[in-house]
């Protein structure tokens, strides 16, 4: 997971220098908050997992990923906004599921890697329902941690005992980059589009 590190190092960075200050505003985070939170979410990555039989959670991967979710949906501006974004999610999960079933069981054998097709369907699934980029890391995050409580639950009716991790990568975990990331898509979906209408527009006033 160096890559994973990388990214998280590097979104800091930008945090820091005020590069991600636009997508900060409009998830309703500050720039300190939000290096608190990456901060919070390195140390917890360190801590041991609170257990409830067979469920593990991570506090750096999943506690206080999915708090932010919490927040973030209390946060939204409209009630359709959290719907919209909690059907997102339920896509997203599904999706992702579906993708365990379809594709190898070996990361090895795939041709991208699975984290990545991950923050795709939530950046997408979030943007195609309202273009949040609020409901963009709910969906990445939850979305994930959902279809692995998904693919549990179906082990264990099967008869296979496993623990269900939630968030056991920590910082660096599948969850936490998919909700990055499915920020950051949605963020460079929205910018191209609007720029599309902006040149669209000027096209238009120029002929006019």
């Amino acid at each position: 997971m160096k890559g994973a590190t990388l990214l998280l190092m590097g979104a800091a960075i930008l945090v820091y220098c005020g590069v991600l200050e636009r997508v900060l505003d409009r998830m309703r985070l500050r720039d300190r908050t939000a290096l608190l939170l990456i901060g919070a979410m390195l140390l917890g990555t360190f801590l041991p997992p609170l257990r409830l039989g067979t469920v593990a959670v991570n506090i750096g991967g999943g506690v206080i990923p999915l708090g932010v979710c919490a927040y973030l949906l209390i946060r939204a501006d409209t009630a359709l906004e959290r719907w919209r974004t909690l059907l997102g999610t339920g896509i997203t999960a599904a999706a992702i599921y579906a993708l365990t079933l379809l594709l190898p069981s070996e990361p090895e054998q795939l041709p991208v890697d699975p984290t990545l097709l991950s923050a795709l369907l939530g950046g997408v699934a979030a943007w195609l329902l309202g273009r949040s980029r609020r409901g963009a890391f709910v969906c990445g995050v939850a979305g994930m941690l959902l279809a692995d409580t998904v693919t549990a639950l179906v082990n264990w009716r099967r008869g296979i005992a496993q623990t269900l991790t939630l968030g056991g990568g920590g910082l660096a975990d599948a969850a936490v980059l998919s909700g990055m990331l499915s920020v950051l898509l949605c963020e460079g979906i929205g910018e191209a589009v609007e720029r599309v209408k902006r040149r669209r527009m000027q096209q238009r006033g120029g002929v006019t």
